[in-house]
């Protein structure tokens, strides 16, 4: 088990190695294995990479992020000028359905729609993340699958199976319909991500709650 120092080290370690990311504007501490940053960015993606860094830490089970989006006058841009960039850069991909709809106030998007699949959804915030002027995100965009989700609890823990970075030894899958949730204990946020990731992956499947604990 990592001391708070150690793990408090391990994160600064990977805020420096992520090169969106301007490590010295960003605070960390430590305690009881959740990591707080603060500090001042100039973009929502900076905010983003940083936090996403953090999580890649071994022995992180949670994030709690005070960092602000500060814009300068060179990267501020009006609510108008990002919805009209977002929904250009939305309707160019061809992974992203047509009936997504943007809203933005004060720099803040907020997606709606319904896709079929999880990787439409993330991939519609994705291409909003990077824009310029955009402070935060709200992803309501709802998965409505048009497959049923016959045999899903078995063929996700066979995807588990598969991944050779998830210990699927110590995760239970229970299905609900086309609803899953998965429980267990994993070594790091990213074993879980991934093991969430892969259930979403499966047909049919419309939510998935990950209930996975975080242990040293």
């Amino acid at each position: 088990m990592k001391t708070a120092e150690q793990l408090k080290n391990d994160v600064e370690q990977e805020l420096r190695w992520e090169p969106s990311v301007h490590a010295e504007q960003i605070g960390v501490s430590v305690k009881d294995g959740v990591v707080e940053l603060d500090g001042h960015v100039g973009s929502f993606y900076e905010k983003w990479g940083a936090e996403r860094a953090a999580q890649r830490a071994a022995n992180v089970r949670s994030i709690a992020s005070e960092i602000i989006v500060d814009l300068t006058p060179l990267t501020e841009r009006s609510d108008e000028d990002i919805a009209l960039t977002a929904t250009t850069q939305l309707n160019w991909n061809f992974l992203v359905p047509e009936n997504i709809k943007v809203t933005v106030t004060k720099g803040w998007v907020t997606l709606q729609g319904t896709t079929e699949w999880q990787y439409q959804r993330e991939e519609a915030e994705r291409v909003v993340r990077p824009l310029r002027g955009v402070k935060g995100i709200s992803n309501e965009i709802q998965l409505k699958p048009k497959m049923s989700a016959t045999g899903v609890k078995h063929k996700i823990e066979e995807a588990l199976k598969r991944d050779a970075q998830i210990d699927s030894d110590h995760i239970t899958v229970e299905a609900n319909g086309n609803m899953v949730t998965l429980r267990g204990t994993v070594h790091s946020w990213r074993e879980s991500h991934d093991a969430e990731h892969a259930a979403f992956d499966a047909p049919g499947v419309a939510g998935v709650t990950n209930l996975i604990e975080i242990t040293y």
